[in-house]
């Protein structure tokens, strides 16, 4: 079983057909780059994948579970990081976890061990409107891991961050993986496409144009032996990076 499984996916808005016919797999504990412009149709699959959108047709599974039929089942095996930072500000890093972990019904041991994790726990009484942004980032993927998700959704995670902070996010990344945590990954930076993941999907005007490992994809769409993933980006989409 994979850890994702989409099969001829399509979604359509109104008469626009936002996501044409995507089929792909995802391996446990791969690190699976999901790139695109704005408008390209990440977030619709995404939705779709998290059991937020219902495809138009076409099918997916997430860790074994139907994504329409078993959303139920499905929302304990995920964990989603969107771009919008939805904290309670006024609240301590510990109170907002604990909450969550209510929601969760996980012990709340796990709110330390999530806040050492991201490298928090001596902040752990701070109030969120004290966090910078690349704190609240890190909050925000402690939140996701409380209950131990097998398969984590990262939307541009290290959008904004300073470099020393993106390289902290980035690390925990590759921690999770190793762990045999699935991370999705949408990302506009290339290089970081290109470090972290095991694998890239390219997806332009709703379709998948590309898939495949890095490497390969620069030694295929590269039109020198030093292209970048961000060569072969603006080759196959025909979009600056913004």
């Amino acid at each position: 079983m994979k850890a994702i499984q989409v099969n001829d996916l399509h979604r359509y808005y109104n008469g626009v057909q936002a996501v044409q016919g995507v089929s792909f797999e995802v391996e446990y504990g791969e690190v699976f780059g999901f790139l695109g412009p704005n408008g390209a149709g990440k977030s619709t699959t995404i939705k779709v994948l998290t059991g937020q959108l219902r495809p138009t047709s076409g099918s997916a599974q997430v860790v074994g579970c139907d994504v329409v039929e078993q959303r139920q089942q499905l929302k304990p095996q995920i964990g989603v990081v969107f771009e919008y930072q939805n904290l309670y500000e006024r609240l301590s890093a510990k109170d907002n976890l604990q909450f969550s972990a209510r929601l969760y019904g996980v012990p709340r041991r796990r709110v330390d061990e999530t806040l050492e994790q991201v490298g928090l726990l001596d902040r752990a009484k701070d109030k969120i409107k004290t966090y910078s942004n690349g704190m609240k980032q890190r909050l925000l993927i402690a939140r996701a891991l409380l209950h131990q998700p097998k398969v984590l959704f990262l939307d541009e995670p290290t959008r904004g961050l300073d470099p020393g902070v993106a390289r902290g996010i980035r690390k925990i990344v590759e921690q999770l993986s190793d762990q045999g945590v699935t991370v999705f990954l949408t990302t506009h930076y290339m290089e970081e496409a290109d470090r972290l993941s095991d694998r890239v999907a390219i997806i332009h005007k709703g379709k998948i144009v590309a898939m495949d490992t890095p490497d390969v994809l620069k030694a295929k769409h590269g039109e020198s032996q030093n292209a970048t993933l961000e060569d072969v980006f603006i080759k196959l989409t025909g979009n600056e990076l913004y």
